[in-house]
């Protein structure tokens, strides 16, 4: 025999106010979904901008070597795809994490990572995806060092070391406020 759903606890006005505030968000993962169709546009402009340039002969040669200028462009790309990857964990993880559920659970395209997101996952996730994005703009700037100052490639290198010191914080933090579980278990 079926049983009735039990509904969740009446909530008093204001306690119902703060909880439902979190929908304010949902307008900002909106946002965040325009700017990643944007981010598509722009991948698109650049993969055309190399297949005219190597492939069909268009665009001028720049002060670098064909190959050099094949490996920025790439870089370029690969930059907007992990920005890309960084927006899809900010919207699917926050609105998961902060404003309600997405109901996932067996669907078959469900991210392995989304079964165990909380804010502090969703922080370290995120701290790792700027370091990988701040990688290829370090590669960049050291296939382009020619064209630069010591004092510009000083300035990113310490950027990226600050973000790799930061993300290592976070962790660590994090490992701390959560330790793993005793020996024998799963964390």
């Amino acid at each position: 025999m079926n049983q009735p759903a039990a509904s969740p606890p009446r909530l008093a006005p204001l306690p119902y106010l703060i909880f439902a505030s979190r929908w304010l968000q949902l307008p900002l993962y909106l946002g965040l979904i325009v700017a990643q169709a944007i981010y598509v546009v722009q991948f698109l402009r650049e993969l055309w901008h190399l297949v005219d340039s190597t492939l069909l002969g268009g665009g001028g040669g720049g002060p670098y070597s064909p190959e050099v200028m094949i490996m920025l462009t790439v870089l370029g790309l690969i930059d907007v795809v992990m920005i890309s990857n960084l927006l899809v964990m900010v919207i699917v993880g926050g609105y998961e994490t902060f404003v309600s559920r997405l109901r996932l659970e067996g669907h078959p395209d469900q991210p392995e990572w989304l079964s165990h997101v909380n804010a502090a996952v969703l922080k370290v996730k995120l701290a790792t995806a700027i370091i990988g994005i701040s990688s290829i703009h370090l590669l960049a700037t050291f296939i382009k060092v020619g064209e630069l100052t010591s004092r510009v490639i000083l300035w990113q290198l310490l950027l990226h070391l600050t973000f790799v010191i930061s993300a290592v914080a976070i962790a660590l933090i994090d490992r701390i406020m959560s330790p793993p579980l005793a020996a024998g278990g799963h964390a």
